[in-house]
């Protein structure tokens, strides 16, 4: 995505997205009309990061067919950083998240940095933050959907479908073995 020249165009990038973006991200296109660029950018990764906690849980569930509470406790209890979010993806998913698609999250990752902390940032450079996240979301999708049946940056509604749940007593064993704490 090149850079977006004005909010009208970085808006017209979302409405050209697939509908589970235009969706997943539905409050954007009404805060980038009403709301300056770094709340946009707020709510763009605020979501990404939802996104990032809810791949992880429905991977756990629905690919080793984990409790459901169990894994949402893990989830929750987990504190997932950037540097963290890479190797619990893989330990889920048995697989690394392709570098092509984390490039289009770090490059926004340092817009947001500079103006998350109050340094002087540039529209140009948050809309272009905003659009990557945007391509990342896409791509995202595009990754996890082929191995588990569901997309993150989406209504997750019946992500699980008919499987059983393994008991409680053996998913412990499957989140520690993934490295996840309990409480």
């Amino acid at each position: 995505m090149a850079n977006p020249a004005n909010r009208q165009e970085l808006n017209e990038y979302l409405r050209r997205s697939p509908q589970d973006i235009r969706l997943y991200f539905g409050e954007l296109s009404g805060i980038l009309e009403r709301f300056s660029l770094d709340v946009a950018l707020a709510y763009v990764f605020a979501r990404t990061e939802l996104a990032h906690n809810m791949a992880l849980y429905c991977g756990i569930v629905k690919i080793h067919h984990a409790h459901s509470g169990m894994a949402r406790t893990a989830i929750d209890a987990t504190h997932l950083t950037r540097e963290l979010f890479p190797e619990k993806f893989e330990s889920v998913f048995g697989r690394p998240l392709p570098n092509e698609v984390v490039t289009h999250l770090r490059g926004a990752e340092g817009t947001r940095d500079r103006v998350m902390h109050g340094k002087s940032t540039p529209d140009s450079a948050k809309r272009e933050a905003i659009a990557h996240v945007i391509d990342y979301a896409c791509r995202f999708n595009d990754v996890v959907y082929p191995i588990a049946g569901f997309r993150p940056f989406g209504n997750l509604r019946g992500f699980h479908g008919r499987g059983k749940s393994l008991p409680k007593n053996s998913t412990r064993w499957i989140l520690k073995g993934m490295g996840f704490k309990l409480s």
